[in-house]
Protein backbone atom coordinates (compact mmCIF):
# COMPACT_ATOMS: atom_id res chain seq x y z
CA UNK A 1 0.00 0.00 0.00
CA UNK A 2 1.22 3.60 -1.10
CA UNK A 3 1.76 6.15 1.62
CA UNK A 4 -1.05 8.80 2.31
CA UNK A 5 -0.62 12.06 1.22
CA UNK A 6 -3.04 15.07 3.04
CA UNK A 7 -5.44 12.92 4.39
CA UNK A 8 -7.80 13.87 7.68
CA UNK A 9 -9.63 11.01 9.60
CA UNK A 10 -12.71 11.76 11.37
CA UNK A 11 -15.26 9.72 13.68
CA UNK A 12 -18.78 11.11 13.50
CA UNK A 13 -21.56 10.18 15.77
CA UNK A 14 -24.20 10.39 13.53
CA UNK A 15 -24.92 10.35 9.68
CA UNK A 16 -26.10 14.09 10.42
CA UNK A 17 -22.71 15.65 9.79
CA UNK A 18 -22.80 14.43 5.89
CA UNK A 19 -25.72 15.08 3.39
CA UNK A 20 -26.85 12.24 1.60
CA UNK A 21 -25.88 13.62 -1.59
CA UNK A 22 -21.99 14.16 -0.30
CA UNK A 23 -21.97 10.22 1.22
CA UNK A 24 -23.85 8.78 -1.78
CA UNK A 25 -21.62 10.71 -4.10
CA UNK A 26 -18.77 8.49 -2.15
CA UNK A 27 -21.12 5.08 -1.97
CA UNK A 28 -22.57 4.86 -4.73
CA UNK A 29 -26.59 3.97 -4.77
CA UNK A 30 -26.33 0.22 -6.53
CA UNK A 31 -25.82 -1.49 -2.78
CA UNK A 32 -28.88 -1.09 -0.69
CA UNK A 33 -27.45 -1.33 2.36
CA UNK A 34 -24.51 1.33 2.30
CA UNK A 35 -26.59 4.53 1.42
CA UNK A 36 -26.93 7.19 3.35
CA UNK A 37 -30.99 6.52 2.97
CA UNK A 38 -30.32 3.83 4.36
CA UNK A 39 -27.48 4.06 7.44
CA UNK A 40 -28.71 7.20 8.78
CA UNK A 41 -32.27 5.70 9.00
CA UNK A 42 -31.61 2.87 11.08
CA UNK A 43 -29.94 5.64 13.31
CA UNK A 44 -33.04 7.85 13.71
CA UNK A 45 -35.71 5.04 13.90
CA UNK A 46 -33.77 4.36 16.91
CA UNK A 47 -32.31 0.76 15.59
CA UNK A 48 -28.65 2.26 16.12
CA UNK A 49 -28.15 3.93 19.34
CA UNK A 50 -25.68 3.53 21.86
CA UNK A 51 -28.99 2.42 23.79
CA UNK A 52 -28.96 -0.44 21.65
CA UNK A 53 -25.62 -1.12 21.56
CA UNK A 54 -24.47 0.11 17.70
CA UNK A 55 -23.14 3.36 18.65
CA UNK A 56 -23.00 5.16 15.49
CA UNK A 57 -18.74 5.86 14.81
CA UNK A 58 -18.50 6.26 11.33
CA UNK A 59 -14.99 6.93 9.72
CA UNK A 60 -14.29 9.66 7.08
CA UNK A 61 -12.00 10.70 5.08
CA UNK A 62 -10.83 13.83 3.40
CA UNK A 63 -8.38 15.29 1.35
CA UNK A 64 -7.42 18.36 -0.40
CA UNK A 65 -9.94 17.85 -2.75
CA UNK A 66 -13.10 16.77 -0.09
CA UNK A 67 -15.14 13.86 0.86
CA UNK A 68 -12.68 10.82 -0.02
CA UNK A 69 -13.63 7.84 1.60
CA UNK A 70 -16.22 6.88 4.45
CA UNK A 71 -17.16 3.34 5.93
CA UNK A 72 -20.08 2.94 8.43
CA UNK A 73 -18.61 2.08 11.61
CA UNK A 74 -19.99 1.55 15.01
CA UNK A 75 -18.85 1.38 18.92
CA UNK A 76 -20.27 -1.95 20.20
CA UNK A 77 -21.16 -3.00 23.73
CA UNK A 78 -22.03 -6.65 22.41
CA UNK A 79 -21.97 -9.05 19.95
CA UNK A 80 -25.81 -9.02 18.61
CA UNK A 81 -26.87 -8.51 14.87
CA UNK A 82 -23.19 -9.08 13.61
CA UNK A 83 -24.21 -12.53 12.14
CA UNK A 84 -19.58 -12.88 13.07
CA UNK A 85 -19.77 -14.78 16.07
CA UNK A 86 -16.90 -13.77 18.48
CA UNK A 87 -18.08 -14.93 22.24
CA UNK A 88 -15.71 -17.11 22.80
CA UNK A 89 -13.09 -14.43 22.33
CA UNK A 90 -15.35 -12.45 24.78
CA UNK A 91 -14.88 -15.25 27.57
CA UNK A 92 -11.18 -15.20 26.45
CA UNK A 93 -10.36 -11.86 27.46
CA UNK A 94 -12.29 -11.94 30.31
CA UNK A 95 -10.45 -14.68 31.60
CA UNK A 96 -7.19 -12.49 30.84
CA UNK A 97 -8.25 -9.75 33.24
CA UNK A 98 -9.42 -7.90 29.81
CA UNK A 99 -12.56 -6.16 28.77
CA UNK A 100 -13.29 -7.12 25.47
CA UNK A 101 -16.49 -4.46 25.04
CA UNK A 102 -16.89 -2.00 24.12
CA UNK A 103 -15.18 -2.93 20.25
CA UNK A 104 -14.61 -1.31 16.96
CA UNK A 105 -16.82 -2.71 14.35
CA UNK A 106 -17.08 -1.48 10.55
CA UNK A 107 -20.28 -3.43 9.15
CA UNK A 108 -24.02 -2.89 7.66
CA UNK A 109 -25.73 -3.63 10.75
CA UNK A 110 -28.14 -6.51 10.84
CA UNK A 111 -27.51 -7.57 7.49
CA UNK A 112 -24.99 -10.41 6.77
CA UNK A 113 -24.25 -9.74 3.07
CA UNK A 114 -20.82 -9.20 1.15
CA UNK A 115 -20.33 -5.83 -0.08
CA UNK A 116 -18.37 -2.71 -0.04
CA UNK A 117 -17.15 -1.12 3.19
CA UNK A 118 -14.91 1.26 2.77
CA UNK A 119 -16.20 3.32 -0.27
CA UNK A 120 -13.49 5.56 -1.96
CA UNK A 121 -14.30 8.12 -4.51
CA UNK A 122 -13.71 7.76 -7.90
CA UNK A 123 -10.24 8.30 -8.87
CA UNK A 124 -8.66 8.21 -5.64
CA UNK A 125 -5.65 6.04 -4.60
CA UNK A 126 -7.07 3.24 -3.07
CA UNK A 127 -3.79 2.28 -1.49
CA UNK A 128 -2.97 5.10 0.37
CA UNK A 129 -6.64 5.61 1.19
CA UNK A 130 -6.97 2.11 2.73
CA UNK A 131 -3.23 3.27 4.83
CA UNK A 132 -5.01 5.97 5.77
CA UNK A 133 -8.24 4.29 7.26
CA UNK A 134 -6.01 1.43 8.78
CA UNK A 135 -3.78 3.92 10.56
CA UNK A 136 -6.83 6.41 12.09
CA UNK A 137 -8.93 2.95 12.92
CA UNK A 138 -5.75 1.67 15.33
CA UNK A 139 -4.90 5.40 16.58
CA UNK A 140 -8.61 5.63 17.57
CA UNK A 141 -9.05 2.33 18.92
CA UNK A 142 -5.93 3.13 21.03
CA UNK A 143 -6.87 6.29 22.24
CA UNK A 144 -10.23 5.16 23.11
CA UNK A 145 -8.65 2.09 24.97
CA UNK A 146 -11.14 -0.58 22.80
CA UNK A 147 -10.00 -4.44 22.33
CA UNK A 148 -9.94 -4.96 18.64
CA UNK A 149 -11.78 -3.41 15.30
CA UNK A 150 -13.87 -5.76 13.52
CA UNK A 151 -14.48 -5.44 9.49
CA UNK A 152 -17.34 -7.59 8.63
CA UNK A 153 -18.50 -9.01 5.00
CA UNK A 154 -16.13 -7.64 3.05
CA UNK A 155 -14.98 -8.44 -0.47
CA UNK A 156 -12.78 -11.46 -0.45
CA UNK A 157 -10.26 -8.79 -2.64
CA UNK A 158 -10.70 -6.23 0.79
CA UNK A 159 -10.55 -9.33 3.18
CA UNK A 160 -6.91 -10.40 0.92
CA UNK A 161 -5.58 -7.13 1.19
CA UNK A 162 -6.34 -6.60 4.99
CA UNK A 163 -4.42 -9.54 5.26
CA UNK A 164 -1.20 -8.53 4.05
CA UNK A 165 -1.79 -5.57 6.10
CA UNK A 166 -1.63 -7.74 8.91
CA UNK A 167 -4.78 -8.11 10.41
CA UNK A 168 -6.35 -11.92 10.62
CA UNK A 169 -9.10 -13.02 8.30
CA UNK A 170 -12.19 -15.49 9.48
CA UNK A 171 -14.04 -17.27 6.84
CA UNK A 172 -17.60 -18.76 6.91
CA UNK A 173 -20.11 -20.45 4.79
CA UNK A 174 -23.09 -18.85 3.25
CA UNK A 175 -25.65 -19.88 0.76
CA UNK A 176 -26.36 -18.38 -2.36
CA UNK A 177 -28.13 -19.14 -5.89
CA UNK A 178 -26.58 -18.06 -9.05
CA UNK A 179 -28.62 -17.27 -12.75
CA UNK A 180 -27.46 -19.60 -15.17
CA UNK A 181 -29.52 -17.68 -17.49
CA UNK A 182 -32.74 -19.61 -16.63
CA UNK A 183 -35.85 -18.95 -18.61
CA UNK A 184 -38.01 -19.53 -16.42
CA UNK A 185 -38.50 -21.60 -12.29
CA UNK A 186 -39.24 -25.12 -14.30
CA UNK A 187 -35.41 -24.14 -16.14
CA UNK A 188 -33.81 -24.13 -13.25
CA UNK A 189 -36.09 -27.46 -12.14
CA UNK A 190 -34.65 -29.26 -14.80
CA UNK A 191 -30.90 -29.49 -13.65
CA UNK A 192 -31.60 -31.30 -10.80
CA UNK A 193 -32.20 -34.97 -9.77
CA UNK A 194 -35.42 -36.31 -10.19
CA UNK A 195 -36.37 -37.20 -7.01
CA UNK A 196 -35.05 -33.32 -5.42
CA UNK A 197 -37.39 -31.89 -8.48
CA UNK A 198 -40.45 -34.12 -7.54
CA UNK A 199 -39.20 -32.92 -3.73
CA UNK A 200 -39.10 -29.24 -4.72
CA UNK A 201 -42.75 -29.17 -6.48
CA UNK A 202 -44.54 -30.94 -3.62
CA UNK A 203 -43.36 -28.00 -1.55
CA UNK A 204 -45.30 -25.44 -3.83
CA UNK A 205 -48.14 -27.07 -4.21
CA UNK A 206 -48.04 -27.83 -0.26
CA UNK A 207 -48.35 -24.16 -0.34
CA UNK A 208 -51.20 -23.90 -2.66
CA UNK A 209 -53.04 -26.94 -1.12
CA UNK A 210 -53.48 -24.66 2.42
CA UNK A 211 -55.18 -21.85 0.46
CA UNK A 212 -52.05 -19.33 0.18
CA UNK A 213 -51.54 -17.55 -2.90
CA UNK A 214 -48.49 -14.70 -2.90
CA UNK A 215 -48.16 -11.47 -4.51
CA UNK A 216 -45.04 -9.74 -4.70
CA UNK A 217 -45.10 -5.56 -4.56
CA UNK A 218 -42.03 -3.17 -5.45
CA UNK A 219 -40.99 0.37 -4.14
CA UNK A 220 -44.09 2.50 -3.44
CA UNK A 221 -46.21 -0.44 -4.57
CA UNK A 222 -46.24 -1.43 -1.32
CA UNK A 223 -48.43 0.65 1.34
CA UNK A 224 -48.32 1.79 4.59
CA UNK A 225 -50.80 -0.90 5.56
CA UNK A 226 -48.12 -3.47 4.16
CA UNK A 227 -45.55 -2.29 6.00
CA UNK A 228 -47.68 -2.37 9.48
CA UNK A 229 -48.55 -5.38 8.45
CA UNK A 230 -45.09 -7.12 7.68
CA UNK A 231 -43.62 -4.78 10.94
CA UNK A 232 -45.66 -7.24 12.94
CA UNK A 233 -45.37 -10.69 11.39
CA UNK A 234 -41.57 -9.69 11.57
CA UNK A 235 -42.08 -8.72 15.75
CA UNK A 236 -43.63 -12.35 16.31
CA UNK A 237 -41.57 -13.86 14.30
CA UNK A 238 -38.94 -12.27 16.33
CA UNK A 239 -40.48 -13.20 19.41
CA UNK A 240 -41.17 -16.91 18.79
CA UNK A 241 -37.77 -17.18 18.17
CA UNK A 242 -35.36 -14.99 20.47
CA UNK A 243 -37.56 -13.76 23.09
CA UNK A 244 -37.51 -9.86 22.13
CA UNK A 245 -39.16 -8.32 18.88
CA UNK A 246 -36.41 -7.70 17.00
CA UNK A 247 -33.72 -5.68 16.09
CA UNK A 248 -35.79 -3.36 14.04
CA UNK A 249 -38.00 -0.71 15.10
CA UNK A 250 -41.31 -0.06 13.29
CA UNK A 251 -40.53 3.28 12.31
CA UNK A 252 -38.09 1.57 10.19
CA UNK A 253 -40.21 -0.68 8.32
CA UNK A 254 -42.72 2.25 7.81
CA UNK A 255 -40.19 5.35 7.41
CA UNK A 256 -36.81 4.42 6.50
CA UNK A 257 -37.38 1.10 3.99
CA UNK A 258 -39.79 2.78 2.01
CA UNK A 259 -36.92 5.53 1.18
CA UNK A 260 -35.37 2.83 -0.96
CA UNK A 261 -37.61 3.27 -3.48
CA UNK A 262 -37.65 -0.27 -6.42
CA UNK A 263 -34.56 -1.27 -4.37
CA UNK A 264 -37.12 -3.39 -1.74
CA UNK A 265 -39.07 -5.60 -2.78
CA UNK A 266 -42.05 -7.40 -0.50
CA UNK A 267 -43.95 -11.26 -0.90
CA UNK A 268 -46.99 -10.99 1.11
CA UNK A 269 -48.86 -14.64 1.78
CA UNK A 270 -52.73 -14.46 1.79
CA UNK A 271 -55.16 -16.57 2.93
CA UNK A 272 -58.55 -15.74 2.12
CA UNK A 273 -58.05 -12.15 0.58
CA UNK A 274 -55.89 -11.93 4.31
CA UNK A 275 -52.01 -11.22 4.42
CA UNK A 276 -50.70 -13.79 7.01
CA UNK A 277 -46.74 -13.94 6.24
CA UNK A 278 -44.11 -11.95 4.03
CA UNK A 279 -40.88 -11.94 3.03
CA UNK A 280 -38.55 -8.84 2.94
CA UNK A 281 -35.98 -8.00 0.32
CA UNK A 282 -33.50 -5.55 -1.22
CA UNK A 283 -31.52 -5.53 -4.23
CA UNK A 284 -29.12 -4.22 -6.29
CA UNK A 285 -28.59 -3.94 -10.13
CA UNK A 286 -27.35 -7.68 -10.27
CA UNK A 287 -27.94 -9.16 -6.91
CA UNK A 288 -31.55 -9.88 -4.16
CA UNK A 289 -30.56 -9.78 -1.50
CA UNK A 290 -33.26 -11.87 1.30
CA UNK A 291 -33.73 -10.02 4.79
CA UNK A 292 -36.40 -10.61 6.91
CA UNK A 293 -39.02 -12.86 7.39
CA UNK A 294 -42.56 -12.91 9.47
CA UNK A 295 -45.87 -14.88 9.80
CA UNK A 296 -48.70 -14.55 11.95
CA UNK A 297 -48.53 -18.54 12.14
CA UNK A 298 -46.81 -21.76 10.50
CA UNK A 299 -47.90 -22.81 7.28
CA UNK A 300 -46.24 -25.93 5.60
CA UNK A 301 -43.74 -25.19 3.04
CA UNK A 302 -44.51 -21.13 3.53
CA UNK A 303 -41.27 -20.14 4.69
CA UNK A 304 -39.25 -21.96 1.37
CA UNK A 305 -42.09 -20.98 -0.53
CA UNK A 306 -42.01 -16.99 0.26
CA UNK A 307 -38.19 -16.45 1.38
CA UNK A 308 -36.71 -18.68 -1.60
CA UNK A 309 -38.98 -20.33 -4.37
CA UNK A 310 -40.38 -16.15 -4.87
CA UNK A 311 -36.80 -14.61 -4.61
CA UNK A 312 -35.54 -17.20 -7.46
CA UNK A 313 -38.53 -16.27 -9.52
CA UNK A 314 -37.33 -12.52 -9.33
CA UNK A 315 -34.29 -12.77 -10.13
CA UNK A 316 -34.79 -15.15 -13.32
CA UNK A 317 -37.86 -12.68 -14.36
CA UNK A 318 -35.88 -9.75 -13.98
CA UNK A 319 -32.45 -11.22 -14.98
CA UNK A 320 -30.40 -10.78 -11.83
CA UNK A 321 -27.02 -12.68 -11.19
CA UNK A 322 -27.07 -13.92 -7.84
CA UNK A 323 -29.91 -13.89 -4.92
CA UNK A 324 -28.34 -13.94 -1.24
CA UNK A 325 -31.15 -14.87 1.04
CA UNK A 326 -28.64 -14.50 4.06
CA UNK A 327 -26.90 -16.25 6.66
CA UNK A 328 -26.81 -19.97 8.07
CA UNK A 329 -29.30 -22.57 6.41
CA UNK A 330 -28.29 -25.99 5.42
CA UNK A 331 -31.54 -27.07 4.26
CA UNK A 332 -30.78 -24.25 1.18
CA UNK A 333 -28.72 -26.75 -0.19
CA UNK A 334 -31.07 -29.35 -1.53
CA UNK A 335 -33.07 -26.26 -3.06
CA UNK A 336 -30.24 -24.88 -5.40
CA UNK A 337 -28.18 -22.67 -3.36
CA UNK A 338 -24.89 -23.16 -3.71
CA UNK A 339 -22.01 -22.76 -0.69
CA UNK A 340 -19.99 -19.99 -0.90
CA UNK A 341 -17.28 -18.80 1.55
CA UNK A 342 -17.44 -15.48 3.44
CA UNK A 343 -14.99 -12.85 5.05
CA UNK A 344 -14.41 -10.83 8.28
CA UNK A 345 -10.95 -9.48 9.17
CA UNK A 346 -10.15 -8.54 12.39
CA UNK A 347 -7.42 -6.34 14.26
CA UNK A 348 -6.19 -7.11 18.13
CA UNK A 349 -4.91 -4.40 20.31
CA UNK A 350 -3.58 -7.02 22.51
CA UNK A 351 -0.03 -9.03 21.32
CA UNK A 352 -0.82 -12.21 23.07
CA UNK A 353 -4.73 -11.89 22.44
CA UNK A 354 -3.94 -11.36 18.68
CA UNK A 355 -1.48 -14.04 18.64
CA UNK A 356 -4.49 -16.41 19.47
CA UNK A 357 -6.69 -15.12 17.39
CA UNK A 358 -4.23 -15.63 14.94
CA UNK A 359 -4.21 -19.70 15.78
CA UNK A 360 -7.82 -19.90 15.89
CA UNK A 361 -8.94 -18.04 12.39
CA UNK A 362 -6.23 -20.34 10.72
CA UNK A 363 -7.49 -23.65 12.26
CA UNK A 364 -11.03 -22.29 11.55
CA UNK A 365 -10.34 -21.15 7.81
CA UNK A 366 -8.79 -25.20 7.50
CA UNK A 367 -11.64 -26.54 8.90
CA UNK A 368 -14.52 -23.95 7.02
CA UNK A 369 -12.41 -25.00 3.28
CA UNK A 370 -13.74 -28.94 4.48
CA UNK A 371 -17.08 -27.68 5.07
CA UNK A 372 -17.67 -25.89 1.86
CA UNK A 373 -15.95 -28.72 0.01
CA UNK A 374 -18.66 -31.56 2.04
CA UNK A 375 -21.63 -28.81 1.55
CA UNK A 376 -21.22 -28.77 -2.50
CA UNK A 377 -21.32 -32.55 -2.65
CA UNK A 378 -24.68 -32.20 -1.32
CA UNK A 379 -26.22 -29.75 -3.95
CA UNK A 380 -29.89 -31.54 -5.71
CA UNK A 381 -28.20 -31.26 -9.44
CA UNK A 382 -27.42 -34.08 -11.79
CA UNK A 383 -24.78 -34.44 -13.34
CA UNK A 384 -25.81 -35.98 -16.42
CA UNK A 385 -29.91 -36.26 -18.02
CA UNK A 386 -31.68 -38.78 -15.50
Amino acid sequence: MGGPVNITAEFLGSLDAVTSADWNAVTGTDYPFLRHEFLHGLELTGCTLAETGWQPCHLVLRDDAGLLAVMPTYLKSHSYGEYVFDWSWADAWQRSGLEYYPKLVSAIPFTPATGPRLSIRQGADTGATWNAALEAIRQFARRQGLSSWHLLFPEESVASLLVEAGLHRRTATQFHWFNQGYASFDDFLAGFTSRKRKSLRRERARVAEQGLTLRTFCGDEITPQQWLQFHGFYQQTYAKRSGHGGYLTRAFFTETAPRLGKQVIMVLAYLEQRAVAGALYFRSGDTLYGRYWGCEREYDCLHFEACYYQGIEYCITHGLKKFDPGAQGEHKIQRGFRPVPTWSNHWIADPRLSAAVGDFTRSEAQHNQAYLEGAATLLPFREAPD
